[in-house]
C-alpha cells in the first residue's frame, strides 16, 4: 500500500477551511461538529472546536508539531471521539448535512428538564434527531419559569436557525424567540390547528388507528366518537376523511363538557352494534377524562362487548382493546428532517400534523373477550402486549 506523506501545510489547510466554516458560531458558543471528526480542546468546554492530526502517520515527521503561543494546549480525549486521518476530515468537508449546518444555522432542541419516566421519552426523541442529521446537535433542557429572553439571546449567539421543541413545556420557552428562528413542535398533546404552530402531534393519526382497527376486525363498520369541538375538531376532521378511506363510517357525537360526555356514553353503547361498531377514545381531555369517565366507558364496553380502542396506550393496560404509542426515535428522525429541510430553504407553511411513528399495543384479555382469539404471529405484530406474561 502506498505510504501517505504527512504534509503540514496540506493539514493545516483542511483544518484552517473547516476552522473557518465555524468560526461564528464557535467565537459565540461553538460550531456543530460530529465527534467522529473533532477532538475536544480545552477550549470546547466554552464552545470552541480544535482540530489535530490522527496519531501516528505514516512516514510523519519525528519532531513534534509545534504549536503557535495562542494556540489552546489540547485536553485528554474525551472517550466518544475518535482522532481522524487527513482524508477522513476532508471526505467530512464535503458532507452535505454538514455544510448546510455550517454554512445556513444550526439546529437545537428545546425540552422540558423533567424527571423520569419522562425524561427519557425525550432523551430518544434527541436521539432520533441526532441520527437523521448526522451532526451533535444543541440541547437546552428548561424550567416552567425559563427566561425566554436569555434563551433567546443564547440561541442567537450560536448561530440557531430552527429549535424543535419538544413538550408543552419546551413550546411554551420558545414563545418569545426572535421571528427569524423557526419552530416545529414535537412531544406535545392536544396541539390544535388555531395555535399556528408547525410540527407534530403526540395525538396518533387517525388513519393509522383505523387502519389497524380494520386488520383486527374487518367486519367492522362504523366507528363511535365523542368529542369536544374546543379541542379535538381539526382531529375528527381528519378522522372523517381516514373513516372514508378505509370503508368506515364515523359517527360523531358532541359533548362541551363531562356532564354530556357522561350521558352520551352509555346511551351510544346500549345502541351499539357489537359486531360492527367501535367506540374510539381521542386525546380529549373533557370527553375522555380519567377519573370518572374513563371507568364509566370501559365498565360499559366491557359488559357490552363493543371494542373499545384509544389514542393513549395506558388505556390498554386498563382494558381498552388497543391503542397506539409514540416511536420516540423515529418522531425525532422526523422533525430532524423537517428542520433540514427549513435550513435548507425550505420556507413553506407546514400545517400542524398528528403522529405516525407509531408503535402499536394490544389487551389480549379484552381481545378474547369480544371473541377475538390472537395466534402467536399476530401477537408479534404487536409492540406491546398485555396483561404482560
Amino acid at each position: 500500500m502506498k505510504n501517505t506523506i504527512f504534509n503540514p501545510r496540506r493539514w493545516r489547510r483542511a483544518a484552517a477551511l473547516l476552522l473557518a466554516s465555524v468560526a461564528g458560531a464557535a467565537q459565540a458558543g461553538g460550531g456543530v461538529i460530529p465527534s467522529s471528526i473533532a477532538l475536544v480542546s480545552a477550549g470546547a468546554a466554552h464552545g470552541g472546536m480544535l482540530i489535530e492530526p490522527a496519531a501516528p502517520l505514516v512516514s510523519a515527521p519525528q519532531a513534534p508539531l509545534q504549536l503557535s503561543p495562542t494556540m489552546p494546549l489540547p485536553a485528554p480525549l474525551r472517550t466518544d471521539v475518535r482522532p481522524v486521518t487527513l482524508a477522513q476530515l476532508e471526505d467530512q468537508l464535503r458532507r452535505p448535512e454538514l455544510q448546510a449546518s455550517i454554512g445556513k444555522g444550526t439546529i437545537a432542541v428545546v425540552y422540558p428538564n423533567v424527571e423520569e419516566p419522562f425524561r427519557s421519552a425525550f432523551i430518544a426523541m434527541i436521539q432520533g434527531i441526532e441520527e437523521r442529521t448526522k451532526l451533535k446537535v444543541r440541547s437546552y433542557p428548561v424550567d416552567p419559569k425559563v427566561d425566554t429572553a436569555e434563551l433567546n439571546a443564547t440561541l442567537k449567539r450560536n448561530g440557531t436557525k430552527v429549535v424543535i421543541a419538544l413538550g408543552r413545556q419546551g413550546l411554551n420557552a420558545t414563545a418569545g424567540l426572535d421571528r427569524e428562528i423557526a419552530v416545529l413542535a414535537g412531544g406535545v398533546l392536544l396541539l390544535s390547528d388555531a395555535e399556528n404552530v408547525m410540527g407534530i402531534s403526540m395525538t396518533p393519526d387517525p388513519a393509522m388507528l383505523f387502519s389497524r382497527l380494520r386488520a383486527l376486525l374487518p367486519e367492522l363498520k362504523r366507528v363511535i366518537v365523542v368529542y369536544n369541538p374546543q379541542k379535538s375538531e381539526w382531529l375528527v376532521k381528519l378522522a372523517r376523511e381516514a373513516a372514508k378511506a378505509q370503508g368506515l363510517e364515523l359517527q360523531a357525537h358532541v359533548a362541551g363538557d363531562l356532564a354530556r360526555a357522561a350521558q352520551l356514553y352509555p346511551q351510544l353503547i346500549a345502541a351499539a352494534d357489537n359486531r360492527h361498531d367501535a367506540v374510539w377514545l381521542p386525546h380529549d381531555s373533557t370527553t375522555v377524562e380519567e377519573s370518572t369517565i374513563l371507568p364509566l366507558v370501559l365498565r360499559e364496553s366491557w359488559n357490552s362487548g363493543v371494542p373499545l380502542f384509544s389514542s393513549n396506550v395506558l388505556h390498554v393496560k386498563k382494558g381498552a382493546l388497543f391503542a397506539m404509542v409514540p416511536d420516540n426515535v423515529e418522531l425525532g428522525r422526523t422533525l430532524a428532517a423537517s428542520a433540514l429541510g427549513v435550513i435548507a430553504g425550505d420556507v413553506r407553511r407546514r400545517a400542524l400534523v398528528p403522529l405516525r411513528e407509531l408503535q402499536t399495543a394490544i389487551n389480549l384479555r379484552t381481545a378474547s373477550h369480544i371473541g377475538l382469539n390472537l395466534g402467536a404471529l399476530q401477537q408479534r405484530s404487536f409492540d406491546f402486549v398485555y396483561p404482560q406474561p
